[in-house]
């Protein structure tokens, strides 16, 4: 039992230190704030994360770890149905580790390994985008020439990265809080698939509009 202590310290000091950044933004969180969340000493921290940095790229990890696994689902998707349940399932990975997104210049700028595990990061969104496409296009819900894949899942993922930083300005003072949580997502996945609007297959377009019809208030919120 003591041996796995430091364990469980670890992980509840990634825990506050994710809600902390989300709600704060991660420039305005210091060590001593978090180390005060969390009822320990700034020694008790830095014993295990010895650096602010290291908290962000444990946090970052976690997250690039569990984005290439949902990643890898996208062949998967066959019509407008499942393309909103995996966007949806990505915008709410995204909010997860929302700053991330919101902070995202200001922590490449000062991150080395950050700057370069994101480029990543767009490179898979988008290749993971292509594969969606090209099933969809496959199984017949939608009509795209080839020529046009990799600029509109390009452009999806532009959506997919910069929806929060949207959101952001146009309500700084809800938009990245808990309870605006719902109506951020459902508008980034709606923004994010109308993109396909032009390809889709009536019967897919038409459901596509029923998709948005049935979270019609939320979105005009």
């Amino acid at each position: 039992m003591v041996k796995k202590a430091p364990r469980r310290t670890a992980e509840r000091i990634l825990e506050v230190t994710l809600e902390l950044f989300n709600r704060f933004g991660e420039p305005n969180v210091s060590t001593t704030l978090i180390s005060a969340e969390l009822g320990i000493s700034p020694g008790n921290l830095y014993y295990h994360y010895p650096a602010k940095d290291e908290l962000i790229n444990s946090l970052f990890d976690r997250y690039e770890k569990a984005l290439n696994e949902l990643l890898n689902a996208s062949d998967n998707v066959r019509d407008v149905e499942d393309a909103w349940f995996f966007m949806h399932t990505l915008f709410e990975l995204i909010w997860q580790y929302r700053f991330l997104y919101r902070d995202l210049n200001d922590l490449l700028s000062k991150n080395r390994r950050l700057e370069t595990h994101f480029q990543w990061v767009l490179k898979n969104k988008t290749r993971s985008v292509k594969a969606m496409l090209e099933s969809m296009n496959r199984s017949g819900a939608m009509r795209i020439d080839a020529r046009e894949m990799e600029p509109t899942a390009e452009s999806m993922v532009v959506v997919l990265t910069y929806w929060l930083s949207f959101e952001y300005v146009r309500d700084p003072r809800n938009a990245l809080e808990p309870a605006s949580a719902q109506t951020a997502l459902l508008r980034g996945a709606h923004h994010v698939l109308n993109l396909l609007v032009p390809y889709l297959e009536p019967g897919q377009r038409h459901h596509l509009l029923q998709l948005v019809g049935a979270y019609s208030t939320p979105l005009a919120s």
